[in-house]
């Protein structure tokens, strides 16, 4: 008993960035993508992910990105084209009075993408990704999740949305189930049954109290997320822990909502500042892996093109 105690360790997450350091690197980059007609969006984005990667630390050591604005550009272009092709099609069946045919071949053309793009991004962020120059990696199989993704649309699709929480469940599992962190893999357990009951709940509670609840409905889909990850290697494991309140979520739904509206939008810097020490504090670590032992065992990937249309598309990276 004596020795499991001994071997039991406990990590610390931090985030120590400041709002101000945070709104000059933002102010900067806001008014270079404007001046150059959204071209230094790239370089933009490179800025702010090293600020928010190196802000970030576990037991310490920061976490760091070495994606380069050139990278990022080349993605961007690509991004841009296959915009401009899309809706070019869109505008050209409205000409043709098709309107139905074209909005038709826009959202299936998106549902078929977004699996790409999860892929993508994810194998180009991680790569991206480092800790103690370990770096992170993505192992998900392109034509496996493209197909996975399709079957559970249509799942989706034909329950009426009721098969949708099996469906994130299991987007966000095959996700989480191939992240590597050197020689050390993530697992996540959560269940499709259990998260529709928690939405449900919450939805219903959500209406009930006029919106009251959605401080906890928010809290609760948050908690159960951290809690049900974790970090293997070999026999042992790290368990993620959510500490998470309703005045934590209080104060990352409200409060941030009524910086950004009182000061127009400047206070974004705060407002994300203020997000990432709120979601990193309240994740607690503990195991038996002894970080000074992970290995690196991943591979470079230097095409972006996911990760651009992640931001075009606004859809939230889990990681």
């Amino acid at each position: 008993m004596e020795n499991e105690i001994l071997e039991t360790r406990t990590y610390k997450l931090g985030f120590v960035g400041k709002g101000s350091t945070f709104f000059g690197i933002w102010i900067k980059n806001w008014l270079l993508t404007i001046i150059t007609l959204g071209f230094y969006y790239p370089w933009a984005k490179v800025k702010q992910l090293n600020f928010m990667y190196s802000s970030t630390t576990l037991n310490g050591d920061k976490f760091s990105f070495s994606g380069t604005g050139k990278e990022i550009f080349k993605g961007y272009i690509k991004t841009l084209l296959f915009f401009v092709l899309v809706y070019g099609l869109l505008f050209l069946f409205l000409q043709l009075d098709l309107l139905i045919i074209g909005f038709v071949i826009m959202y299936f053309g998106n549902i078929l993408i977004i699996p790409l793009i999860i892929h993508g991004s994810y194998r180009y962020r991680m790569s991206r990704t480092f800790w103690r120059d370990i770096r992170f990696g993505y192992r998900g199989d392109r034509n496996e999740l493209f197909i996975n993704y399709l079957k559970w649309s249509f799942f989706t699709i034909i329950t009426l949305g009721f098969y949708g929480a099996w469906m994130e469940i299991k987007i966000n599992s095959y996700i989480l189930n191939n992240l590597r962190l050197g020689d050390t893999k993530f697992k996540f357990s959560g269940k499709g049954w259990d998260y529709f009951l928690l939405n449900l709940k919450g939805l219903l509670l959500s209406i009930i109290t006029l919106g009251i609840y959605l401080f906890w409905y928010v809290k609760n889909i948050y908690n159960y997320y951290i809690d049900n990850i974790t970090l293997q290697k070999d026999f042992k494991k790290i368990t993620f822990k959510s500490t998470a309140t309703f005045f934590d979520m209080f104060n990352l739904i409200f409060v941030n909502y009524i910086i950004l509206v009182f000061t127009l939008g400047f206070g974004y810097a705060w407002v994300a500042t203020r997000s990432m020490n709120i979601v990193v504090r309240n994740i607690q670590m503990e195991g038996d892996i002894d970080l000074n032992t992970i290995q690196q065992t991943e591979d470079d990937y230097n095409d972006a093109t996911g990760d651009d249309m992640v931001d075009f598309l606004n859809i939230d990276m889990i990681f």
